[in-house]
Formats: structure tokens, C-alpha cells, sequence
């Protein structure tokens, strides 16, 4: 055995109490496609394949990510050399896009949940898709018929395991009694902790696991700005306007900080996640070979107790990690 696999094996993390067990940080790959602005898909290919060999065992994909582009990108990187009995692949479905990339609703109708299906599968190029989740909860839809559709997947084997992504504890149970559910996907960072007071008590009672999207914040912890209008994140609160000037000091006091203890911005920000929950599991949404690098390097740099009390107190941010109506829209933001 490889010192590179010993470490791999000594850090996996179990996905649930029925999943797979993957390495401590998993590759986000929806950056690929173009949703935080121009993307170089030859880099993107050969950063996932970078991933896999330093380890990296979780892919997460959409497959409304460039309307389809991600999982034709995701499924180039894996094909061949073996990758792809090295990985595990997260797809979220059920975002309905137009031609010029508008966002036109959510559909996790039965139906709709096997049509997506047997496309995530053609574009992937693979026989079973290993994560399958709707990306959010469709309110016209009981969950239970939308998971019980995915059930039929798994029974008939082009499915391995089901995820949740962004929904609330009345959601989870509800799920979960139709069908083992290993993850939630869920929005999480030193800017968003509002997981911490009910949903991950709840989720560590059923022996489920969390992926956790966003520990940079979309890039704000890292001082990442958006870069024009085809870049989402210059609608986002946190990125416009008053809370932008805001953020800006705090994130200016978090280089500080990192700097101080040697790391990057982007490290600090992985590290007080792995440090707060340890049995989760990080998605990074690099998309260059030299972001997953800086973004691996945090595995390494574990923070003290007294860090985490001294970061915490720096980090106030301002604004809502989306607008208003995305947010009236979340199953996970209601109380």
C-alpha cells in the first residue's frame, strides 16, 4: 500500500450509515460549465483526473450545469485508466432550463425523475450513477413519491444511493422512511451556519451524512468577486451593495488571520469546517488544478480550538446567501 492510499484509507469518512466511504473532501464540479463565468474545460477535465489522483473518491455534478455540459465533462475526465471505479458521482436533477440558460421551474415528478435519469446516465457514459438527489424539494410533489421513484432506480440497479439537497427536517423524515437516504447536501461555511441548530442534530439522529457546498461562500471567504454579468454570483446579497462593502472588511480580516498562521484564505475556510464537523464531508468547487492543490493542502493545516474561537468572532457577515424569493423557495430556510 502507497503512503498516498494509507492516508486516503485513514481519513475516509462514511457517507451515512448505508453509503460509501469517501475521502475527507469531495470536487465540486459545476464551476466547470461556466456558472461563476468563463471556465477552460480542458483544465476542468484534467483537475478532476488530478483529484483522482490525489485521492479525492466523490465527484458532485448537475445535470442542469451547463444544461448537461458538466456530466458530458464529468464523464470524459473518468472514462478510461480505471477512474471510474475510483469515484463515487453525485448528481442533483430537476432544474428546468431554457436554450439561453433561464431558469424555468423544478420538476421531481416520477416520471420526470427517471427521464433525467437515463440522460444523466448517457451523458456520464456509466451504468449506475453512484448519489442520485433532487436538487430541491418540487412543492407540487409529495417527497415521498419522488424518492420512492428514485427507490425504483436503485431496485432496477441504474442507481446506487439517494440524497437530499437543501431540504428541512420535516423533508429528511419523510424521506428517509421511504427509503435509506445517505447525504443531505447542504450549504455550509463560517458565512452560513445555519445547518448547526437543527438539521445536522437531525441528521446524525437518523445516521445520515451531510456533503457540505459553499465552505468558501462561493468564493467571498476567499476574496473572490464575481466577474461580469454571466457570473451568478453578481445577483447574489452577499456580493452587492451595502453587504458587499461590509464583507469586504471582514473578509480582509480573514486573509489577515490566515496569513498569520501561513495559510491561504481558502484553507482557513476548508479547515474550520473540517474542525467543526469532522464526520462531514467538504465539497470544493475548484475548477483549476492549482485551486485544488491550495484547496488539499487544508487537510494538513488543522486548526487549534483557540482558532476556531478567535475566527468565529471575526466572521459577521451580511446578506442572505440568496435573494429573497430563492430564499422563500428553500425547504431547508424554513422555521
Amino acid at each position: 500500500m502507497t503512503t498516498r492510499e494509507s492516508t486516503r484509507v485513514q481519513r475516509a469518512v462514511r457517507l451515512g450509515s448505508t453509503g460509501p466511504e469517501v475521502f475527507p473532501l469531495g470536487l465540486g464540479c459545476m464551476g466547470m460549465s461556466g456558472m461563476y463565468g468563463a471556465a477552460d474545460e480542458a483544465e476542468g477535465v484534467r483537475t478532476i483526473q488530478a483529484a483522482i489522483e490525489r485521492g479525492v473518491t466523490l465527484l458532485d455534478t448537475g445535470d442542469f450545469y451547463g444544461m448537461g455540459h458538466n456530466e458530458l465533462l464529468v464523464g470524459r475526465a473518468v472514462a478510461g485508466a480505471g477512474r471510474r471505479d475510483r469515484v463515487q458521482i453525485s448528481v442533483k436533477f430537476g432544474a428546468l432550463r431554457g436554450p439561453d440558460g433561464s431558469w424555468l421551474g423544478f420538476d421531481a415528478r416520477p416520471a420526470a425523475v427517471k427521464n433525467f435519469a437515463a440522460y444523466s446516465l448517457k451523458r456520464l457514459g456509466v451504468d449506475v450513477i453512484d448519489i442520485y438527489r433532487p436538487a430541491r424539494l418540487d412543492p407540487a410533489v409529495p417527497i415521498e413519491d419522488t424518492i420512492g421513484a428514485i427507490a425504483d432506480l436503485v431496485k432496477a440497479g441504474h442507481v446506487r444511493h439517494i440524497g437530499l439537497s437543501e431540504v428541512g427536517v420535516e423533508t429528511i423524515r419523510r424521506a428517509h422512511r421511504v427509503h435509506p437516504i445517505v447525504d443531505l447536501q447542504i450549504e455550509y461555511s463560517l458565512a452560513s451556519r445555519a445547518p448547526e441548530a437543527e438539521i445536522f442534530p437531525a441528521l446524525a439522529e437518523l445516521g445520515i451524512s451531510a456533503t457540505l457546498y459553499g465552505v468558501l461562500s462561493r468564493g467571498l471567504l476567499a476574496g473572490s468577486k464575481p466577474k461580469g454579468p454571466g457570473d451568478f454570483r453578481a445577483h447574489l446579497p452577499r456580493f452587492t451593495g451595502e453587504n458587499r462593502e461590509r464583507n469586504e472588511g471582514v473578509v480582509d480580516a480573514l486573509q489577515r488571520f490566515a496569513g498569520e498562521r501561513g495559510m491561504t484564505p481558502g484553507q482557513l475556510a476548508i479547515a474550520w469546517v473540517l474542525a467543526r464537523q469532522p464526520a462531514l464531508v467538504p465539497v470544493i468547487g475548484a475548477k483549476t488544478r492549482a485551486q485544488l492543490d491550495d484547496a488539499l493542502a487544508a487537510l494538513d493545516r488543522p486548526l487549534s480550538g483557540g482558532d476556531l474561537e478567535a475566527l468565529e468572532a471575526l466572521a459577521t457577515f451580511s446578506g442572505e446567501r440568496y435573494g429573497a424569493e430563492h430564499m422563500r423557495h428553500l425547504d431547508s430556510e424554513r422555521r
